[in-house]
């Protein structure tokens, strides 16, 4: 009896190996995709980028570095407005920092950023509410789901300049 209890556990144990090993596939390949495309946006932005700059604040909420006293942090920059929100995506000017900034402002008075790097994928994301004076971070399921939105909507943008 208790070898065909061990023979059922054991089966048990490699479906959900298996079950485990699949849906983590999906999560790895999309990964790896909005790798490539923040490598090609980044680059993208290098060359047609304008230039650019993030304000003091933002540069600190987010984590990108900067020097004593300096008030803004120079980028090379793209945006994009319809009807209903604005976007903009911005690199360092310097080599010396590697990162993709992206930024939707919408119009329900709620302004999204997300730091990326081009080879490491989204570092963090924030929802700022300007009339209320709110920052807040993004649960991490809310922004990897806005995150490769915007990864998506940069990619379709560079390539077709």
């Amino acid at each position: 009896m208790s070898r065909i209890l061990r023979g059922l556990v054991l089966a048990l144990a490699s479906v959900v190996s298996v079950v485990a090993s699949a849906a983590n596939t999906a999560p790895r390949a999309e990964l790896a995709a909005d790798i490539g495309n923040l490598s090609t946006i980044a680059g993208w932005l290098r060359t047609n980028g304008r230039e650019g700059f993030i304000g003091a604040d933002v540069a600190d909420a987010m984590g990108i570095a900067r020097t004593d006293g300096e008030e803004m942090v120079a980028a090379r920059q793209r945006g994009f407005r319809n009807d209903a929100e604005l976007r903009v995506a911005q690199v360092s000017a310097d080599t010396a920092q590697d990162f993709i900034l992206f930024m939707v402002q919408r119009p329900d008075d709620h302004v999204y950023f997300y730091l990326s790097t081009p080879g490491g994928g989204l570092q963090r994301a924030f929802v700022s509410i300007p009339s209320k004076n709110v920052v807040m971070p993004l649960s991490r399921g809310e922004a990897e789901l806005r995150f490769r939105h915007e990864v998506l909507y940069w990619k379709d943008r560079s390539d077709t300049p």
